[in-house]
């Protein structure tokens, strides 16, 4: 017998073929079913689920911790503001360097936001996105979902209670100015930065400390430093010169109480003469030449100075008090002092803010003040007087070298008394009338010393001393 294997082959490939293509439809239909029946299964469930949280957070949604599953969309509302009403007495103190303020959190607004909170709450599983919902829902279900509580507070009623402390605090930057004519400065300003509030890093400080309030079970008391922004200038001192004038490195200032018009006037004439000088690296500055011939011819009115161990009127009377002002600038600065000559007896006018001993007088042209600028670079001298409060300030504008400055307070030791007062008859004057020509003064020994040190290291030792003599006072009589 013989056989087709061939034949065969091909009979039983055909038979086997047919059999897979009727699994292959009964899984496929079987599948299908299935998966439409989980649709319908899960479609109905979620149907149903829906239905019972009809206007309700559905199960497993936390806010803060606290579980919201069930509630409404109001009642939500109504949880956080009951929480709102437990803190709004909570004080907030608001403080810096130009004040204080004291608010409270319902002067603000500040608290849950109870609005965003019940709205975020109840929006978990109502994207409209059925994949989406069901995974949330199941998911919220299963093991939770946490979400951060939000938070709220009204900044512009924050900014309107602090605006006294804001409008204290804003400062414009100051652009410098530097004019050079003739071997003087003719204008010169410093650059200033200016300030403003930081409101941004306010708003950041105010939210990291919402949570620590209305997480506590009591009403807490909080304190914020209020963050200030500086500004810096376009133009800063030290692009407008080439110079190295570029910051303040000292500071003089003295007072002329009671003064007579013409001192007040010699003392601004004087200190208008220093003003806007320029002292380069290593220049011995003299005081005497920068100011110049001191006369009636120069523009100098008579008051009193002392000549020839007497107090009596001459032209630049009052010149002494710039160069006493000048004098305490370069101790700050922490300059080397060339010369220096202390005043015959003790001056009121140079006691009234400091105590005795830091005073120089000059008397051109033989009687200096004198420093080396040993800073390297070129210093800017600028002079400041206050007519309105009788004050005369020096500073002294270049470049920092780390320099320091310690003073030791002057000691007075071997005080005199004045001797008595003398009285001197006049003829010029009407018989019965007095004038004083010189007042008295106590006679004293004074020191102090000054140490500069720089990188540690003491670079500038001073001990300066001034033998006061007891000074008497004298009057005229007139006997005309």
């Amino acid at each position: 017998m013989k056989i087709n294997f061939h034949k065969l082959k091909f009979e039983l490939k055909f038979k086997y073929s047919k059999h897979i293509k009727r699994t292959l439809k009964v899984i496929f239909w079987f599948s299908t079913g299935a998966l439409l029946s989980f649709f319908f299964i899960a479609s109905f469930s979620l149907f149903t689920y829906q239905k019972l949280y009809e206007n309700k957070v559905y199960q497993g949604i936390y806010i803060n911790n606290v579980n919201l599953g069930g509630e409404t969309k109001q009642e939500v509302n109504n949880f956080f503001s009951s929480k709102n009403s437990l803190i709004k007495s909570t004080k907030i103190t608001l403080s810096s360097n130009y004040g204080i303020a004291t608010v409270s959190a319902d002067q603000i607004n500040l608290g849950f936001d109870e609005n965003l909170s019940s709205s975020q709450a109840y929006s978990i599983g109502r994207s409209g996105n059925f994949l989406s919902d069901i995974s949330l829902i199941l998911q919220a279900y299963l093991s939770g979902i946490y979400l951060p509580a939000s938070y709220t507070y009204d900044q512009n009623k924050l900014l309107t209670l602090i605006n006294p402390i804001s409008q204290t605090i804003e400062k414009k930057p100051v652009d410098a100015l530097f004019k050079f004519d003739n071997e003087r400065v003719t204008t010169f300003r410093p650059s200033e930065d200016g300030q403003t509030m930081d409101i941004n890093l306010l708003n950041n400080k105010l939210a990291s400390s919402i949570q620590a309030l209305v997480s506590a079970e009591k009403t807490l008391a909080i304190n914020i430093n209020i963050p200030i922004k500086i500004i810096h200038p376009n133009i800063t001192t030290e692009k407008v010169n080439n110079m190295g004038i570029k910051e303040l490195i000292g500071v003089g200032h003295s007072l002329f109480y009671h003064s007579a018009p013409s001192r007040i006037y010699n003392i601004n004439l004087a200190a208008s003469r220093i003003n806007g000088v320029l002292v380069a690296p290593n220049e011995v500055f003299s005081f005497d030449k920068a100011l110049g011939d001191v006369s009636a011819f120069t523009g100098y009115q008579q008051a009193y100075i002392i000549q020839n161990g007497h107090t009596v009127l001459g032209d630049g009377g009052g010149v002494c008090q710039v160069s006493t002002t000048f004098f305490r600038a370069l101790l700050n600065a922490g300059l080397p002092i060339v010369e220096r000559h202390a005043h015959a007896y003790r001056v009121g006018y140079y006691e009234g803010d400091s105590p005795p001993g830091i005073d120089a007088t000059v008397y051109v042209p033989s009687v200096d003040l004198k420093f080396k600028n040993d800073t390297g670079h070129y210093i800017l001298i600028q002079s400041i007087i206050d007519l309105d409060n009788l004050a005369l300030t020096f500073e002294l504008y270049g470049t920092k070298d780390g320099r320091q400055v310690t003073m030791t307070t002057p000691v007075v030791t071997n005080q005199t008394p004045p001797p008595p007062t003398l009285y001197q008859d006049d003829p010029t004057l009407p018989k019965g009338e007095l004038k004083q020509t010189d007042f008295a003064a106590w006679g004293a020994d004074v020191y102090f010393t000054r140490t500069v040190t720089q990188n540690g290291k003491v670079t500038i030792y001073d001990k300066f001393v001034s033998n006061y003599q007891p000074w008497q006072a004298v009057y005229l009589r007139g006997t005309q």
